[in-house]
């Protein structure tokens, strides 16, 4: 019940991309109930092989570091910034699943890193989704949170597009027009 009670608290870190119609940012508990039933909509686009239940609990939780280490933009992140990020993440990640019995701890905690790393068939399809998620939500409010970050077509291919193409050609493939339409 702890952990429960302490993942509630993922509906209060707000992200930098505004929901659908703008009017507000979206928090990271609604972006990974969002993107876990992008997996559950969007399996078919997965390799041969990629179990969407893994997936889908991979994206339950992958965000759920952030109660503690806060959500960085994407497009925030650098090669100085990335490994103090990293870090607070992995101690928030023993923190917050030390909060549950010790093998569902080290499940969860096994699962969150198997995301992390991106090495797996079941992880590349959970990144991938994990990127395709905010631009499809940039294209519903007109551009959002490329406009605060000044994102170009070339950042946003080689921050999300690449991810994306890697796990899910055919979804970039339909959403790379959309996005050159708003940002040239």
């Amino acid at each position: 019940m702890a952990f429960l009670t302490e993942a509630e608290k993922l509906r209060g870190i707000l992200r930098a991309t505004a929901i659908g119609d703008g009017s507000r940012p979206e928090n990271s508990g609604e972006h990974s109930w969002h993107i876990a039933l992008y997996a559950l909509i969007l399996g078919e686009h997965a390799p041969k092989g990629v179990r969407i239940d893994r997936v889908i609990r991979m994206l339950l939780i992958h965000d759920i570091v952030e109660i503690d280490a806060g959500d960085v933009p994407l497009y925030l992140q650098t090669a100085d910034n990335l490994p103090v990020i990293e870090a607070a993440e992995r101690r928030a990640a023993d923190r917050i699943f030390g909060l549950l019995p010790e093998d569902q701890a080290s499940d969860l905690l096994d699962l969150w890193q198997e995301f992390e790393a991106a090495e797996t068939p079941d992880a590349v399809f959970a990144k991938s989704l994990d990127r395709f998620q905010p631009p499809n939500l940039n294209l519903a409010s007109g551009g959002g949170s490329w406009k605060t970050y000044d994102v170009t077509y070339d950042i946003l291919d080689a921050r999300v597009g690449r991810p994306v193409r890697r796990g899910a050609p055919a979804l970039w493939d339909w959403i790379a027009p959309k996005i050159r339409a708003i940002l040239g």
